[in-house]
């Protein structure tokens, strides 16, 4: 029997070789733009596949902001001698007689009562001797001042009284986080807003452009970012015994996927974040793989947005949004510097058409080398 020729071989594995890579496919990245199409609501799939253009971006240019309640910014400045429950308080009490109620005995003045680290009960009040239980709280130091003045004066002539305030554990907050000193602060006459509480606990930690400030009052919880807090003067609100102060990281990212530098799940770096910036964090499109014609962001979006975008009314939930960028348009590059990324956005990358190409071409020159290789084996050199 006559045996085949090399290049007979080279055809039968030509042949082959089409058969395999047509039923089998070839390694990729992720789905095609004709995949992803074939996905949309117009061909019965289950999202809307939308080209950005200025009304898409201005649409979906909406940022939750962040900011304080209206129950936070009318809050006044506490005074800063007011007493409250858990505050210590010193006394010194002068009695105008030799044989005083409190003070020694001794020749007329000489003897003066002082009665140090008096505390303000959970109550609000203090005990003075003669003088009975007094309400303390919510008063100054020059009210119980007059108060205890006016008890006293009704047993010992002309008592002449001084209340200071010490140091204490009344009015505090407490800082957790990322903050240079974490524990419970006072809210003393300096530290009576956020900004200068922030500046006793030894500032932030971490980076100003992610830093993120959390107020929590009760059963009321807001969240400002750290420098909109000196941007704007409204959100150095004033601080209210029990506040809980909380610096953390922003901690929104997106998940890039395909022809990009890098595929991860990726930190936002600062408060907004446009497409082209997210392109640009994750290394850029591959200069040998990517295709700039689809740029793709699949996002759940809510119902009032999705009705802007598609120009409807009748949406009702969050909808599968897919929009595609064409950075090869004229505008393109204006179109990804204006659309806004998300947080849980996905940014997927598709591969050029040359790149499936380069593949097949590379799949049957290797297919074909082997079977040649093998035919020269077979043929005895």
């Amino acid at each position: 029997m006559k045996p085949v020729t090399p290049s007979w071989a080279r055809f039968v594995a030509l042949v082959a070789a089409l058969a395999v890579v047509s039923s089998c496919g070839l390694p990729r990245s992720g789905p095609n733009k004709r995949e992803i199409f074939s996905g949309s609501v117009q061909q019965s799939g289950d999202a809307f596949v939308i080209s950005v253009n200025d009304r898409v971006t201005r649409a979906t240019g909406i940022v939750p902001a962040l900011g304080f309640s209206d129950a936070f910014k009318n809050a006044g400045l506490i005074g800063s001698d007011t007493i409250r429950p858990g505050d210590t308080l010193g006394l010194t009490i002068w009695e105008n007689v030799d044989d005083p109620l409190l003070g020694s005995s001794g020749p007329t003045g000489s003897g003066a009562a002082v009665l140090e680290e008096v505390q303000v009960d959970g109550a609000g009040f203090i005990f003075i001797p003669y003088a009975g239980r007094i309400r303390a709280a919510g008063n100054t130091p020059e009210g119980i001042r007059k108060t205890i003045t006016r008890k006293l004066g009704e047993q010992t002539p002309d008592p002449q009284v001084q209340v200071r305030r010490l140091a204490g554990d009344g009015a505090s907050v407490s800082l957790i986080g990322a903050v240079g000193g974490q524990g419970v602060f006072p809210i003393e006459r300096p530290t009576r807003t956020l900004s200068t509480m922030m500046a006793q606990a030894g500032g932030i930690t971490i980076e100003p452009e992610i830093a993120q400030i959390t107020v929590i009052r009760g059963n009321m919880r807001s969240k400002v970012w750290f420098q909109d807090l000196y941007k704007y003067p409204q959100l150095d609100i004033a601080l209210r015994d029990g506040d809980r102060i909380l610096v953390e990281e922003d901690t929104r990212s997106f998940t890039a996927l395909g022809a990009t530098g890098t595929q991860a799940r990726v930190a936002f770096e600062s408060q907004t974040l446009s497409a082209i910036e997210a392109i640009a964090q994750v290394g850029g499109l591959s200069t040998s793989a990517a295709d700039p014609t689809g740029v793709f962001i699949f996002r759940n979006e809510p119902a009032d947005i999705a009705n802007m975008v598609m120009g409807r009314q009748d949406l009702q939930g969050a909808q599968r949004l897919v929009y595609v960028l064409d950075l090869t348009q004229p505008n393109g590059m204006f179109l990804a510097r204006d659309f806004s990324v998300r947080d849980s956005d996905t940014l997927y990358v598709t591969e050029a058409p040359f790149t499936q190409w380069d593949k097949t071409i590379s799949a049957l020159t290797g297919s074909l080398a082997t079977v040649d290789t093998l035919t020269t084996l077979g043929s005895g050199g």
